[in-house]
């Protein structure tokens, strides 16, 4: 996901693999079935382009891990005790930028 975020557009398996910076090299199958899965997911979108299959994210880095965040919280049993140990492991410069965000959305209500 992290070379189709830093990209920002349409690639191949070929490309994503030529992008990949690994201790070993990736075969070129197995990039093609991650991002086969990715698109059964609905992670990835997909349209050809020629033979190939090229690749884009459907939502941004940020914005995937929203939506992460708020899958874990809704199912990560009770959410008072997981958001307080949330807010517990943010440092101090996140919790300051939590307060002003949540302070201007009282603002926009």
């Amino acid at each position: 996901m992290d070379v189709l975020w830093d990209d920002g557009g349409r690639l191949t398996p070929a490309e994503v693999n030529a992008r990949l910076v690994s201790d070993r090299e990736l075969a070129y199958t197995t990039v093609m079935t991650v991002l086969v899965r990715l698109f059964e997911k609905g992670v990835v979108t997909r349209q050809r382009r020629g033979r190939a299959w090229e690749y884009r994210s459907v939502l941004g880095r940020e914005e995937q891990a929203a939506k992460r965040m708020n899958a874990m919280l809704r199912d990560g049993g009770d959410q008072s005790i997981a958001l307080s140990r949330f807010v517990e492991n943010m440092t101090a410069k996140e919790r300051s930028e939590l307060q002003r965000l949540l302070a201007a959305r009282s603002r926009k209500r």
